[in-house]
């Protein structure tokens, strides 16, 4: 599967559990909207994806990917300690100059 760099590297950056790798794709005003929750910037968006970590161990398995000008779509198996494992969600990016601006996780 042929992904932007960016999302490549937080596919990775999770599979690993490096919340640092992982904030480390998202510019300094990204916004992650999950769960009904909104995390700004990355020092928050890292702090959010290191308690995710430590609390599910989840890890995304790619399944199919539309990319659209700066807007693309990843549709992704996840699997860890949640209730309902695995579940199929799509990843809603946002790119702008190589870094993810925003991200809505839905169902």
């Amino acid at each position: 599967m042929n992904l932007p760099e960016v999302v490549a590297d937080l596919v990775e950056a999770q599979a690993s559990f490096d919340s640092v790798a992982f904030a480390n794709c998202f510019s300094e005003t990204a916004v992650v909207f999950d769960e009904g929750k909104t995390h700004k910037g990355k020092a928050e968006i890292q702090q959010w994806i290191d308690q995710a970590n430590k609390r599910f161990k989840t890890v995304m398995d790619p399944i199919e990917f539309t990319q659209t000008d700066t807007t693309c779509v990843l549709l992704a198996e996840i699997s860890g300690t949640f209730e309902g494992s695995p579940l199929v969600l799509n990843y809603n990016f946002v790119l702008r100059d190589g870094l993810i601006q925003s991200l809505k996780i839905t169902g």
